[in-house]
C-alpha cells in the first residue's frame, strides 16, 4: 500500500515525471565514513559517520550532505545491489554545505536529475528519501522557506523545511513531485514550522539551486573559487536578544585573540547584533577570510574591544582535498 500511494504520488502530480519511481530511489545510497581522530572535526562529528547520498552522474558523482565526508579519510557507498564500493572524496563546500563523492566504479543506476528548488514553495508534497527504496521513503509537506543561521557560522539564504521530521536525515533526498531531486537533508529542527506560538518539528534541507552554480569549480578544485568569507571559530547561541559565545574552536582566530565561552558578542564593526543571522551578516561585510573583525564583546562584567583576524576556514581543516 506504501509503495502504491508513493508512485501515485508522482503519477498524479507530474505524469511527465523525469524518471519512474523505482527508478529515483535507487538513485539514493548510503554512505559511511572513517575520518582521523586527529581531524578538526573529529570532536564534535564522531571519527565513524553515516548517511545518504544520491547519484548525480554516470561516472559515481554523488552528492550528500558536507557534515559527513568532512575530513573523511575513507568512504563506502552502498546502492541498491547492497555491496558497498569504495569512494574518495571530490569537493566540500561549507557555505552551502554539499560534500561530493565520487564511487571507484560508476553506480549501476541512472543518475537522478537536478530540479528547480527555486519554485518549491510552502504547502508542497514532496519526498523525503534515504537508503533503502520504499521502506526508506516518505511523504512529506514544505511548511516554510526562509533563511537557516546554525550556531557554527552557517548562513544559508531560502532553506527547505518540512515536517514531519525524517530521523535519518544526513544526506537524504528531497524529492519533488516531479521525480527530481530539490534538496539534501541537513538536520532536524523543532520549529520547522513557526506559526505564533505554534511550533512544527521537521527538518532542514540545503537547495539544489545553490549546487549547480559551484558543481564545476568542485568537481575541478575541491571547492568553490569565489573569495571564502570570514571566520572566526565560534559556536554561539541566541539568548534574550544577545549572542553568547558557547564554544571556541581550538587554534582559531577568535581562540587566539582571548575570546572564550561565556562571553556576549555585543556589536560588530560598531553595529548591534542581537540573532545569529545579523551577526554573520555584519561578520560578513566587513570582508573576505583574511579581514580584520572589529567586535565590541562583554567579558564578565568588562565591556572590550577586540579585533579578530578572520581566517578562510577550509585552511583549519588537516585531512581532505587540497584546497
Amino acid at each position: 500500500m506504501f509503495r502504491l500511494a508513493l508512485v501515485l504520488l508522482f503519477a498524479i502530480a507530474a505524469p511527465a515525471a523525469a524518471q519512474p519511481a523505482d527508478d529515483v530511489l535507487a538513485t539514493v545510497v548510503r554512505v559511511e565514513v572513517k575520518v582521523p581522530p586527529t581531524a578538526r572535526s573529529a570532536a564534535t562529528l564522531g571519527t565513524e559517520r553515516r548517511g545518504h547520498g544520491v547519484v548525480i552522474a554516470n561516472d559515481g558523482l554523488i552528492v550528500t550532505i558536507g557534515y559527513l565526508v568532512q575530513e573523511a579519510s575513507e568512504i563506502q557507498v552502498t546502492g541498491a545491489s547492497g555491496k558497498p564500493i569504495s569512494a574518495t572524496l571530490v569537493g566540500y563546500d561549507y557555505e552551502s554545505g554539499f560534500g561530493l563523492v565520487r564511487t571507484a566504479i560508476p553506480m549501476a543506476v541512472k543518475p537522478i536529475e537536478l530540479g528547480d528548488s527555486a519554485e518549491l514553495a510552502e504547502r508542497q508534497q514532496v519526498l523525503v528519501a534515504g537508503y533503502g527504496g520504499y521502506k526508506a521513503a516518505t511523504a512529506a509537506v514544505v511548511v516554510a522557506r526562509r533563511t537557516f543561521a546554525g550556531y557554527w557560522e552557517y548562513l544559508l539564504e531560502n532553506a527547505i523545511f518540512t515536517s514531519p521530521p525524517y530521523a535519518e536525515f544526513g544526506g537524504a533526498a528531497l524529492i519533488g513531485s516531479d521525480g527530481r531531486l530539490v534538496g539534501v537533508g541537513s538536520l532536524y529542527v523543532a520549529d520547522a514550522y513557526r506559526g505564533g506560538e505554534r511550533y512544527l518539528p521537521g527538518n532542514m534541507f540545503v537547495p539544489i539551486d545553490r549546487l549547480k552554480p559551484i558543481l564545476g569549480d568542485m568537481i575541478r578544485h575541491g571547492r568553490p573559487q569565489t573569495p571564502p568569507k570570514p571566520w572566526l571559530g565560534l559556536t554561539s547561541e541566541e539568548h534574550r536578544g544577545r549572542i553568547v559565545i558557547v564554544r571556541v574552536a581550538p587554534d582559531s582566530p577568535a581562540a587566539r585573540i582571548g575570546l572564550r565561552s561565556g562571553d556576549l558578542v555585543l556589536s560588530v564593526a560598531g553595529e548591534r547584533v542581537g540573532n545569529l543571522e545579523t551577526l554573520y551578516r555584519r561578520i560578513f561585510a566587513v570582508g573576505p577570510a583574511g579581514s580584520t573583525i572589529p567586535l565590541k564583546v562583554l567579558q564578565g562584567q568588562d565591556i572590550v574591544d577586540v579585533n579578530v583576524p578572520s581566517a578562510d576556514r577550509y585552511s583549519y581543516l588537516k585531512a581532505g582535498p587540497t584546497y
